[in-house]
């Protein structure tokens, strides 16, 4: 009778160890529309992905992989190498001043920004995005979501998952190819 209790109580975990055992930061791309799921819409919204083609970064923990099973057939996500990190935040890098939309031409504006953070620079700001740092939600609330291209060569089945041969969910480190086909 006590085995039996045991294994009830043994929890399942929300995380799976595959996703644990990889970086903590992944980056995430929508790629489809959506039309009617309240909840759905709502998800999106709380992972700043409001237009297709959008992309963020985002911190892997419970929360953000459960919010990622809603949303897991309306967007492409993945774990972004640094030459990814790096191509992003130069080519496609804005950053949120005074709810402004501005180009991330200096370091000035890094500086202003987020230098109380001990991020004044490009650099400081992508090691932050890529290691996960301490700062890391001061430095993405900073970046503006990506704005990028549809893909060279386009999408290949936007409804069907990347297992089965289509665009949407876990990439794990195929997201680079992605982000290359669309940056």
């Amino acid at each position: 009778m006590e085995g039996v209790e045991e294994k009830k109580k043994k929890k399942v975990p929300a995380v799976p160890e595959t996703l644990k055992k990889k970086r903590r930061n992944f980056a995430e791309l929508k790629i489809k529309r959506l039309r009617k799921n309240p909840k759905v819409r709502k998800v999106l919204q709380l992972l700043r992905l409001r237009q297709i083609f959008n992309g963020t970064f985002v911190k892997l923990n419970k929360a953000s992989v459960n919010m990622l099973r809603i949303v897991e057939p309306y967007i492409a996500w993945g774990y972004p190498n640094l030459k990814s990190v790096n191509e992003l935040i130069y080519k496609r890098g804005y950053g949120k001043i005074k709810k402004k939309r501005i180009a991330l031409t200096d370091n000035a504006l890094i500086a202003r920004s987020l230098g109380k953070y001990g991020i004044i620079c490009m650099e400081d700001l992508i090691h932050e995005i890529y290691i996960v740092g301490k700062r890391f939600k001061e430095a993405n609330n900073f970046l503006w979501p990506f704005k990028l291209s549809s893909p060279r060569g386009g999408m290949k089945k936007k409804t069907t998952h990347f297992v089965e041969g289509g665009d949407a969910g876990n990439r794990e480190d195929q997201i680079n190819r992605l982000i290359r086909r669309m940056n």
